[in-house]
């Protein structure tokens, strides 16, 4: 395999650190970008701040090297009181870097934006999602948030929800640019922030991890991610692709009762 080289965002910590740690495995090489200053894994580092659009902009300007792929990972859980910026960082601020780094990228390239289980509601928010893709500014949000009446978790939803319609509506215009774009969907992953997701989603996430059987690993995302940012994945193109351990599986068979199709307990003679 050649040597290739990826832009990973939220490099410092979770998902994003063990994506570094698996493309240098892979003998890739890795430029990190974060808000907390990290070297592992990382053949260069590159802060950035997603909630500042400056810092945005700067990060920007200091690449100066095309890239193979780029993974837009960097993102805030629900938190109570971070509403506008789960917004900003999750959804604009995201945004706004993949425009501007969209040049650096070479044909064939790959765009993964990562998503969640979270997002999954989009066809009942799709009106929302488009009201929220007409802002361009952080200081649009605060009035954009309080018009909507939206909590932390609703927000931190509709952030994923907005991510995955980003990359749908994306796909043909990236496509013929030479470029592809998918997002994964994680649910349940066993990170730095679990706990904040725990708080958000309770008795529901409870039951889906229980039926699961035990939590994902950020080490089971990232090698998925970077199985898609890579040519061995190249006729994907505008795919959500949930990694959650059948959670969402389990959800559709009870919603659409779906128990009669299963296989009989026992085998015919």
């Amino acid at each position: 395999m050649s040597k290739l080289t990826y832009a990973v965002t939220g490099v410092a910590s979770g998902i994003g650190a063990e994506l570094a740690r698996v493309l240098k495995t892979q003998g890739h090489r890795v430029i990190g970008f974060d808000l907390h200053e990290t070297h592992v894994n990382v053949d260069r580092f590159i802060p950035l701040d997603l909630d500042d659009m400056e810092s945005i902009a700067a990060a920007t300007r200091q690449l100066d090297e095309p890239l193979n792929g780029l993974c837009n990972n960097a993102g805030l859980p629900p938190r109570d009181g971070l509403e506008v910026t789960i917004l900003q960082v999750n959804f604009l601020g995201t945004r706004a870097f993949t425009q501007r780094l969209r040049d650096h990228l070479l044909p064939a390239a790959s765009i993964l934006n990562m998503a969640s289980r979270a997002g999954h509601g989009w066809r009942d928010g799709i009106d929302q999602v488009k009201r929220l893709a007409q802002l361009t500014r952080r200081d649009q949000l605060e009035d954009f948030v309080r018009t909507e009446a939206i909590t932390a978790t609703q927000c931190y939803n509709l952030s994923k929800e907005a991510i995955i319609l980003w990359t749908i509506a994306e796909t043909e215009t990236m496509v013929a640019r030479d470029i592809r774009v998918n997002s994964l969907s994680p649910g349940g992953v066993l990170t730095g922030i679990i706990g904040d997701f725990q708080r958000a989603f309770g008795d529901k996430m409870a039951k889906n991890v229980a039926r699961a059987g035990r939590t994902g690993t950020a080490e089971e995302i990232a090698e998925i991610a970077a199985f898609v940012l890579s040519p061995a994945s190249n006729w994907l193109k505008g795919e959500d692709i949930a990694i959650d351990g059948g959670m969402g599986a389990f959800n559709q068979s009870d919603l659409l009762d779906l128990k009669s199709l299963c296989l009989p307990k026992e085998v015919s003679t």
